[in-house]
């Protein structure tokens, strides 16, 4: 059996095999109300049809405030809960475990309302100048992390992903690029660290599942943080009972990361070996002997596809056959995988 296809247990959780759908917004709630429509149980059904083991959702936001478009997934309302049960619902009876990311756009939500950040620095031109987030808005924002995740624990997710990276607003937090606050909350490592250190105590309280965060492991400019610095927020992590952590970098200001076949492989073994925490990997992987190579060298615990996932919904199927692998196909596809 290859590393690919064998399973992934995290705590009471089990994956068949080590390929999941890294969390790609789509921009897909029409109605701007947040809610799930079918071309989602259809998108997010596919993948799962075609033996994704992991199938985590796009970032769903805990406030309107906090979504990246007018057009994202929404978790702030108990009115969003019966679309996500439907749509756990399609990925279970597909063979496969539902993740859900949850997150706040912070600064790069590209919204006609006003937004909100650490400090009043603008993504970039084409961005609105966001308001420095109060004491009482900090508070306020932790406990709609939390509201959050009790949500989707009734939805029926198997996992729960805070979205801590790509320049969002945790990120923004930890990042003394974006977080220029002299208060508790900015200045040293440690008080950058305090806006996640309170969303997960307050999320542990609620939630005994796998708990993933997404890190910007790098961030691609001198003044910013590099892996030996996000190595101390994953031991503090550790240390607070978070379970997995899904490496990217990069995306906290417009400047572009050096992109080649597996640029982000590097972060993710970092953590891994250095951290003691199981990680993910994403970034240009496309080719089923890359991932079986990764795994194999211990360099991450799970595989994250995005685009070649969106260009091939069956791509473990594709990687089972070139890997030589048996995996179950499902009976009405059958015929032509023969």
């Amino acid at each position: 059996m290859t590393k690919l296809f064998t399973p992934f247990s995290i705590k009471g959780v089990t994956l068949k095999n080590r390929v999941g759908m890294s969390p790609m917004c789509t921009y897909s709630a029409y109605e701007e109300d947040g809610k799930v429509t079918s071309w989602h149980k259809v998108h997010y059904g596919a993948r799962a049809l075609g033996q994704v083991a992991l199938v985590m959702l796009e970032a769903t936001a805990v406030s309107t405030q906090g979504r990246i478009s007018p057009q994202d997934l929404g978790i702030w309302s108990d009115e969003q809960i019966p679309g996500l049960s439907e749509l756990v619902d399609v990925i279970h009876a597909n063979g496969s475990i539902a993740g859900i990311q949850i997150g706040h756009a912070g600064r790069k939500a590209d919204l006609k309302e006003p937004i909100i950040a650490p400090s009043p620095i603008p993504f970039n031109d084409n961005f609105q100048v966001p308001q420095e987030m109060t004491i009482k808005q900090i508070e306020e924002t932790i406990q709609r992390f939390k509201d959050g995740v009790q949500r989707a624990k009734k939805a029926g997710f198997d996992i729960i992903e805070l979205h801590g990276a790509h320049g969002y607003l945790i990120s923004e937090f930890l990042s003394p690029i974006t977080n220029k606050r002299n208060d508790e909350y900015g200045g040293s490592k440690e008080k950058r660290f305090l806006f996640l250190e309170k969303i997960v105590k307050e999320v542990k309280d609620i939630w005994s599942g796998p708990l993933f965060i997404r890190l910007s492991i790098e961030e691609y400019q001198d003044d910013g943080n590099h892996p030996e610095d996000m190595l101390y927020y994953v031991k503090k992590l550790k240390e607070q009972g978070v379970d997995f952590i899904d490496c990217s970098s990069g995306a906290i200001t417009p400047v572009p990361p050096p992109t080649f076949p597996g640029y982000q492989v590097r972060f993710s073994d970092f953590i891994k070996n250095n951290g003691d925490i199981p990680t993910s990997t994403v970034g240009l992987i496309t080719s089923p002997v890359q991932a079986e190579e990764i795994l194999n060298n211990n360099r991450a615990d799970i595989v994250f596809l995005g685009r070649e996932l969106l260009r091939n919904p069956n791509w473990p199927i594709y990687a089972a056959k070139e890997l030589k692998a048996d995996i179950q196909i499902p009976h009405q596809y059958q015929r032509g995988w023969l």
